[in-house]
């Protein structure tokens, strides 16, 4: 298929109330970063595939480690804050840095991407209407693919409804991503899991 069409859709799909803000919060923060973000994990499932219950964000920026401290300080100014003592260390550590929406207390996690397929996500994503506020998300491929490698319960159950929702995905991209990610995590049977539902 190439590269994805990155055009901006609408979705009728209801976000809950006390997920509006730190969601508003978060992608003005990936704004901030010339949208070199997108926004994944439970809320990208949703809009994606089925709504579900989610209690947390989560995000992907490509930045580099050293960018840590600006990253920390435009997240505050978005009314975010650190939720352990230690996030800068961690976050160099681990390439996670834990926030938590200051009004509201939802827990953000933004992971500091640097692989080639976090770049390419990026660089595929699209924007997602939601009535007076828009997000930035994968494609299905790649929310596919990243729940493939997390691999838990819920992350099938993601998976089926995103199939369910995209007849036309790119299998091709899915297989070679899914077949890299399982040689280089020693499990072979990240794509064969997936391919079973497609």
């Amino acid at each position: 298929m190439g590269k994805a069409k990155r055009k901006s859709r609408q979705t009728t799909l209801v976000i809950p109330l006390i997920l509006i803000d730190p969601l508003d919060a978060l992608q003005h923060l990936i704004e901030q970063f010339e949208n070199k973000g997108v926004i994944v994990g439970g809320i990208a499932a949703s809009l994606l595939g089925k709504p579900r219950l989610t209690v947390d964000l989560d995000a992907v920026i490509l930045l580099d480690i050293d960018d840590l401290p600006k990253l920390i300080k435009l997240a505050s100014k978005q009314g975010m804050s650190a939720r352990i003592s230690d996030a800068e260390a961690f976050a160099r550590k681990n390439r996670v840095l834990l926030l938590r929406h200051n009004s509201s207390g939802i827990n953000i996690d933004i992971s500091l991407g640097i692989l080639p397929f976090e770049s390419e996500m990026v660089e595929r994503g699209q924007d997602i209407k939601l009535s007076n506020l828009h997000v930035r998300l994968p494609t299905p491929e790649d929310l596919i693919i990243m729940k493939a490698v997390a691999h838990r319960p819920k992350d099938f159950e993601d998976i089926k409804a995103v199939i369910a929702g995209h007849p036309d995905l790119d299998k091709q991209r899915i297989q070679k991503w899914l077949e890299q990610f399982g040689e280089a995590l020693e499990s072979p049977s990240l794509w064969s899991d997936i391919e079973e539902l497609l």
